[in-house]
This record gives C-alpha cells, structure tokens and sequence, in this order.
C-alpha cells in the first residue's frame, strides 16, 4: 500500500482505488481502521480513498500528534499530496471531529460535499452543558467516566476494556464475522496512542462549527447505535440545509452500518454525492 510523510515525520497508509473526477476521501473512527470502509473502497461508484491514521491500521505509531487538530493537519497534508483542488470528505465517529476540525482550521474552499457519520457534537457531559445541551449533543460519558474509561485502557486489562468499550457500540448481538472483523482491527492501537487521543477526541465540543459548515452535507444516524438518533438530527438541524438520514434497526442495528448493511450505507451514500442541489 501506497504511503505519504507528514512534516513531522509520520508516514500514513493510504489506499486509493483510482479513477477519475471528485474523489471520495473517508476518514475512519477512534481505534478502527480503513480497513472499515473495505465494502466502500471497491462499492461506491467514484474512486474512493482511505487512510489509516496516526496511531492507527497500518500507519506509524509515534509517541507524539495524538490530537484532533493535528488530524486535521494530516488530512491537509494528505489532499496535497493528493494533488486534489476539490473531494468530498465522509467522516465517521472520530473521523467527523477530524472534519470538523479541518472545516474549522482551513475552510471548505477545497471541499464539495460532506458526510458526518455518527458522530456526537460533544461526547462528554461536561457540568457547565444544561441537560438539555447534554442531550442534544449526544454526550456518551460525564467526564469522571471518560477519565476512569481512560484509566482502563490504560491497565493491565486495557485489551478486555477496549472490547467491551467498542462491543457496547453494537445493538444486541452482532454478526459474528463482522465483530470478529472489527475485533481483530481494533487491536492495531496501542493505548499510548489511543488514550490521550480518545480523551482530546471526547474533550472537544463542535457545536460552534455547526453553523458554519457551508458545504452540501449529510448526516447519518443508526437506530441501534450508542449514538442517540436524536443528536443526529440536532446536528442537521444546526448544519445549514443538512440532509438526515437514520437508518432503521431493521437496515443496521450498530455504530457500523457501512459493515452491517454496505449496499444500504452505499446507496444512500451514492445518492446523496450525486445530487444535483
């Protein structure tokens, strides 16, 4: 697989899938891999293009960048190598927060259309949100159950943590080839990487961007995700003429649907960068 360098020295897996016109770069979760986009590389119709993280899959793991705005310092990094003046950028979970962050930092001037995956507009509850804002947002802990979550990890027994963190994201009992796929990836993550950045991840709070996200965008929810459907249609209602798409525990019933169901995710995905409005 092909490989570009960062300008701190970070050399990042990539794969491209070729072809012509706006190209669609994915951008996957906190610990996962692009190899969750394997149904999308060969299935959407467009050349597609994933890449493994910092800390991530196949790329370099260092002891330093494990933050979202330096995430999105790759992904800027990673259109110029490209060589692209315009994609559409998809992306999922944490993948969303490195958008955004890009969107905040450097603008949409390269970007034609958005997808914003599941992902919440602040993970943690911090005290000085009302319930109402907590709700809203999607917030998945309060902040002593991120630090303990963290601490777990972190631990001796950081491998059986880290299952059941990510086995919670699943609705009943997944199928067992795709949580065994998605078992082995998330393996790939050592904890001194994928702490401090799941903990700067759930620290952030993007509801200031919302509004400014001036990009055709779409935002998919799943009715059997940890993500509460709600805070997906908080988010496109704060989007300036977002789209919503939820879909319905009998099309997924996960945090996964572009691996429980990729000829649905893809459909919706195709129509969707295909329009013409």
């Amino acid at each position: 697989m092909p490989t570009f360098t960062t300008d701190d020295g970070v050399a990042l897996t990539y794969r491209d899938s070729g072809g012509t016109g706006v190209p669609l770069v994915m951008l996957h979760g906190w610990g996962q891999t692009q190899a969750m986009f394997r149904h999308q590389l060969d299935g959407l119709d467009r050349r597609v293009v994933t890449i493994d993280l910092r800390g991530h899959g196949e790329s370099d793991k260092p002891h330093h960048g494990y933050r979202i705005a330096r995430l999105a310092q790759d992904l800027h990094e990673f259109l110029d190598h490209l060589g692209v003046d315009e994609v559409d950028l998809l992306g999922w979970s944490m993948g969303v927060s490195v958008c955004w962050s890009y969107l905040d930092q450097r603008g949409s001037g390269r970007v034609r259309r958005f997808v914003a995956v599941d992902q919440p507009a602040a993970v943690a509850a911090v005290p000085w949100m009302s319930r109402t804002e907590q709700t809203q947002c999607g917030a998945i802990f309060d902040v002593a159950g991120l630090v303990a979550l963290g601490g777990e990890l972190a631990g001796e027994k950081g491998e059986a943590a880290l299952e059941d963190f990510v086995r919670s994201m699943f609705s009943g009992e997944p199928e067992p080839d795709v949580w065994e796929f998605v078992r082995q990836e998330i393996r790939a993550t050592p904890a001194y990487a994928g702490v401090p950045l799941l903990f700067d991840h759930c620290a952030q709070d993007w509801r200031d961007v919302l509004p400014r996200v001036d990009v055709p965008t779409l935002v998919l929810g799943c009715d059997g995700s940890h993500v509460a459907p709600s805070s997906q249609e908080y988010i496109a209602d704060q989007i300036p003429d977002a789209r919503l798409h939820v879909f319905s525990a009998d099309e997924a019933r996960s945090h996964f649907p572009f691996l429980e169901n990729p000829e649905r995710f893809n459909a919706v995905v195709e129509e969707f960068l295909g329009a013409t409005n």
